[in-house]
């Protein structure tokens, strides 16, 4: 399983990354609304990787805070896409959100198993 969640998550972050770096013109609107919509794939990448490597969540939250700084400052450089801070903090807060829920599932999960 933590194969698949491996595949899935770094699956995601390259969605993440060709979703990012488009002009906006081409970009996919789902009509969540945008802050929704960085939640909810920022928060599943960010679970993808927590179940894909749990003994790693520390150096998890940290790239993935390097990650979403990146995306934002590659944004500078596309026609008609903006780097927002806002962006940044609901991107990253989503993403440790994820990480996080990843570690308390887990958790859960081996309380479970021994209970």
């Amino acid at each position: 399983m933590q194969k698949f969640f491996r595949v899935a998550a770094w699956l995601l972050a390259l969605a993440i990354v060709v979703l990012s770096v488009s002009p906006a013109s081409v970009r996919p609107v789902t009509g969540a609304g945008q802050g929704l919509e960085h939640l909810l794939i920022f928060m599943a990448m960010g679970m993808a990787f927590g179940f894909g490597y749990p003994r790693r969540l520390l150096f998890l939250t940290l790239a993935l805070m390097m990650y979403t700084i990146a995306i934002e400052v590659a944004q500078i450089w596309v026609p008609g896409r903006h780097a927002r801070l806002s962006d940044f903090l609901i991107d990253a807060a989503a993403s440790c959100l994820g990480v996080g829920l990843s570690w308390l599932l887990l958790k859960l999960r081996a309380a479970v198993v021994r209970g």
